[in-house]
């Protein structure tokens, strides 16, 4: 049997949630949407479908759009944050971001997400503070490994060199694929490191 050409578009069914549930569905929906149309679809309609709840239940939650962005990139930069390996605090080099490649592939909306709302900071500077402040969180992340790592620590400069660069592999991933290319990139990435740490014993021993 076929469907009539009258026949409604199918919606997800509404779901319900208890209020931790309901709110985790509707920041990754929204994560979802931006990652998918841009800032401009996220509206509290979109969201509410794409996670198959009312519309009222996002407003409830968030209150306004601004604030629903704001969690939205919290809630995306704690989940890179847990999936990269960005600090596993080991301090051992070959720790060091390992599991990059995989969040890349297992969930790139989420970095698309982030990466719509870098761009969109350009044209919206209101959102400049809020994307400033919740990506230190990642310098932080990234120099309070290297500290773990290397004998003689490392200033905020090498920590924003070293996040950098996994930033761009993130995005080239995003965007071309090809994994085992950001895997080769990260072993010479460590293979810096390895020499970082060895010069920094070296002058620790010699009393520089």
């Amino acid at each position: 049997m076929t469907d009539s050409a009258g026949a409604p578009k199918s919606r997800k069914p509404r779901k319900r949630l208890s209020y931790g549930e309901g709110r985790e569905a509707l920041l990754k929906a929204a994560v979802r949407v931006v990652a998918r149309g841009g800032l401009r679809k996220l509206t509290y309609r979109a969201v509410a479908e794409e996670a198959g709840v009312t519309h009222g239940l996002v407003v409830h939650h968030f209150g306004s759009r601004d604030a629903l962005i704001e969690e939205a990139l919290a809630h995306a930069i704690r989940t890179s944050l847990n999936t990269s390996a960005l600090e596993p605090g080991t301090g051992r080099v070959a720790d060091f971001s390992t599991g990059l490649s995989d969040m890349v592939t297992a969930d790139p909306d989420t970095q698309a997400f982030q990466y719509e709302l870098l761009l969109e900071s350009r044209r919206r500077p209101e959102l400049l503070p809020q994307i400033r402040a919740l990506y230190d969180e990642y310098f932080d992340a990234a120099r309070r490994e290297l500290d773990r790592m290397l004998p003689a620590g490392t200033d905020k400069a090498v920590a924003r060199l070293v996040f950098a660069a996994l930033d761009g592999l993130v995005l080239h991933q995003l965007v071309l694929g090809e994994p085992d290319v950001t895997d080769a990139a990260l072993e010479e990435l460590r293979s810096l490191l390895r020499l970082l740490e060895a010069n920094g014993e070296d002058t620790r021993a010699n009393g520089d």
